[in-house]
């Protein structure tokens, strides 16, 4: 019985100190966080693409990463919705970056700016070139992205 007290206590603070840390969310910045972070990388992506002629499947591991810590930052969370927030950013900063990419490797074999290929806003012609420029082996790729987008944006982790 004398125990009791002790682990009461202790479970009573810990209860009061995750509230002062929810009051410290916010997932709206969270949310603006990852998805700039996601375009960073995205654009960062593409830049790498063309410059080396080659898709790097690490760059979608640093997505994920960089976009997890941005949310981690801005948001300040340790609620499961921020994990799902740095997930989903994640993807689609692999996604656009791959597409990105592909816009700009298309426009240099077009000769033509990759800014027109943009602007030009054709939907159909984006849709054949992540298709084309999609690899299998890019799944795996982002599933770590996705993966530590989730994992690295939490604040703390708080054990049950």
């Amino acid at each position: 019985m004398e125990q009791a007290a002790p682990q009461a206590a202790a479970a009573q603070s810990r209860e009061r100190a995750i509230a002062e840390i929810r009051k410290q969310q916010n997932l709206p910045l969270a949310i603006a966080g990852g998805l700039g972070a996601a375009i960073a990388g995205a654009v960062a992506w593409a830049i790498i693409a063309v410059v080396t002629k080659m898709e790097l499947g690490i760059v979608a591991v640093a997505i994920g990463y960089v976009v997890g810590r941005a949310i981690r930052e801005l948001g300040k969370g340790i609620d499961p919705v921020f994990g799902y927030v740095g997930a989903a950013c994640a993807l689609f900063g692999c996604g656009l970056g791959n597409l990105l990419g592909a816009i700009a490797f298309y426009a240099q074999a077009q000769h033509v700016a990759v800014t027109d290929v943009l602007l030009g806003f054709d939907v159909a012609l984006w849709s054949r070139l992540f298709g084309v420029f999609f690899q299998p082996m890019d799944l795996l790729f982002y599933g770590i992205a996705v993966y530590e987008g989730y994992r690295f944006s939490f604040r703390y982790k708080v054990r049950g």
